[in-house]
């Protein structure tokens, strides 16, 4: 029980720079209006995918060690 409540803050640390530099490094939509603004969708597709979906991983990884945290923190 000690070891989870001395890692768990290094982890959510770890998590989050994970986390902002994921999102730092996905493209911005808004900077794709070659098309004159148009209303068209596009796929994600290679490693825009991977990263769209390890962001929706770590964020709910980052959840589960904030929950955890609140969990153990009664102890």
């Amino acid at each position: 029980m000690e070891t989870i409540i001395t890692i768990l803050p290094w982890i959510q640390i770890a998590l989050s720079a994970l986390l902002i530099g994921i999102i730092l490094i996905q493209q911005s939509e808004a900077g794709m209006g070659w098309n004159g603004g148009g209303n068209q969708q596009r796929t994600k597709r290679g490693l825009e995918k991977g990263l769209f979906f390890s962001t929706i991983v770590i964020a709910i990884l980052f959840a589960a060690s904030a929950l955890l945290a609140i969990a153990y923190s009664s102890f």
